[in-house]
């Protein structure tokens, strides 16, 4: 029998990373539409069909058992679950023509008509909390704490006016102890941050207020890593077709200098490149003792595409079963609470660029097959599509939600022609919303 590891497989990077999001997304679908599917059987209502994918004009595969068809489609856009007298993408007017039949959606009461339209996200909902429980349980939380952070934080420039300075190590944010040092970027921006207490390279300790609304100054000034761990120049891996491979440097690399500027921690390369942005440069770096000299050039966004090796000890905390629950449900709350904080920004000319579809979902996932990593990036997938579901769109279960709820209180159901024409215009903001989202990501893939 052959035992199939997929971490010990060395395939390419864009290999794994689709294979990765084609099995994240199959599982994400079937469980969405199971949903749905379990608590319409429960009621009685006929489900006609439950398709992973989309079947347009025709289907990978379909069986039909009992009265539903089960098959897979061919556009992997989603998924769904056809029920019997429901208004939906499907837009069967001959059947809803016809007098309402028992088992249709349509004759339920809308209670419970509400639960089988809640079904798909309260199970991505779950699944996210659970999978971050396992996560916990089987691997545990890694963290960088203060103590091993001794070189602390380079501090960008619009932060010093607040006092903070480099070298500076964060203790506690709001007066309470902040675990993982490296968080603090992400706290600043997406959480009710108002005190940082930090402790200097001369050994004082301050607590340092800052705006109420930081978060939105990060956005506006582009500040989004005010605080850069102090680190050795020494490059850990190289981007491919980025300017660092193009050039010729390799892992392991240590740079001496830029534009004959001495560089003696990585994060003064950045602030180099962000004043040189497709400009030329003169890199000097030093491998198997040997100086070398190369030029070359930053993207428009003053990257030049290398991850510096980490000289700082990544520590890992392991939890019990009961204990991992509790961890498990405070990452799942706030990596839900993260999301819907930075979802504002969406709507904002900058947010709008940096929307992505299915390249932008595909490089969250680690680029080596890694059974964490890729649970943990589908628990953050399902939690996000539970948020995307429930928004009140037509065409989304947000917008079923919606005028099922407009039902309930004023007791008058909106009539068919209204709901038709209400799921068609919800649909064709979704195909836009998707061709948009997947347009930013041909564009970076062919421009950036």
């Amino acid at each position: 029998m052959c035992d199939l590891n997929f971490e010990a497989l060395h395939m390419d990077p864009f290999i794994v990373k689709a294979i990765q999001l084609l099995l994240s997304l199959s599982l994400l679908i079937v469980l969405h539409e199971l949903g749905h599917f379990i608590p319409a059987k429960l009621f009685k209502t006929r489900v006609e069909k439950f398709f992973l994918f989309f079947d347009v004009k025709f289907a990978l595969f379909k069986k039909k058992i009992g009265g539903t068809v089960y098959g897979i489609g061919w556009l992997p856009l989603g998924g769904y679950v056809k029920i019997s007298g429901m208004i939906d993408e499907s837009m069967d007017k001959e059947q809803m023509a016809k007098p309402p039949e028992p088992w249709e959606f349509r004759s339920k009461p809308a209670w419970q008509r509400l639960i089988i339209m809640l079904g798909g996200v309260t199970v991505n909902l779950v699944l996210g909390f659970l999978i971050y429980m396992m996560i916990m349980f089987v691997w545990g939380k890694n963290y960088v704490g203060p103590d091993e952070m001794p070189k602390g934080f380079a501090i960008a420039e619009e932060f010093k006016q607040y006092g903070f300075q480099d070298g500076d190590r964060v203790l506690q944010l709001n007066g309470k102890d902040l675990q993982n040092s490296t968080d603090v970027n992400r706290y600043l921006f997406m959480r009710d941050v108002n005190s940082i207490t930090v402790l200097h390279q001369n050994g004082a300790e301050e607590t340092i207020e800052v705006p109420e609304d930081i978060g939105e100054q990060m956005w506006e000034q582009g500040v989004m890593l005010p605080f850069i761990p102090i680190q050795n120049p020494v490059i850990e891996e190289v981007t491919a077709d980025k300017a660092a491979e193009i050039a010729g440097l390799k892992k392991g690399d240590s740079i001496i200098s830029v534009n004959e500027q001495e560089i003696g921690y990585w994060h003064e390369i950045g602030e180099i490149t962000k004043e040189n942005k497709e400009k030329e440069m003169e890199l000097v770096f030093m491998r198997d003792n040997d100086i070398k000299s190369i030029m070359i050039t930053p993207d428009e966004e003053g990257m030049l595409g290398f991850r510096i090796k980490s000289n700082y000890e990544i520590k890992q905390q392991k939890y019990g079963f009961v204990e991992s629950i509790k961890q498990g449900f405070d990452y799942g709350y706030w990596t839900l609470h993260d999301y819907v904080a930075q979802f504002k920004y969406v709507f904002t000319q900058k947010g709008a660029t940096q929307l992505g579809g299915f390249g932008a979902i595909g490089d969250m996932f680690p680029d080596t097959w890694n059974w964490k990593g890729f649970w943990h990036t589908t628990a953050l997938i399902s939690i996000i599509l539970a948020f995307m579901n429930i928004l009140p769109i037509p065409a989304l279960d947000g917008g079923h939600v919606m005028f099922l709820l407009y039902e309930m209180v004023t007791g008058r159901k909106p009539n068919d022609k209204f709901m038709e024409v209400a799921q068609m215009v919800g649909f064709f903001i979704l195909i836009a919303l998707v061709l948009y989202a997947n347009g930013n990501d041909v564009y970076r893939w062919l421009f950036e």
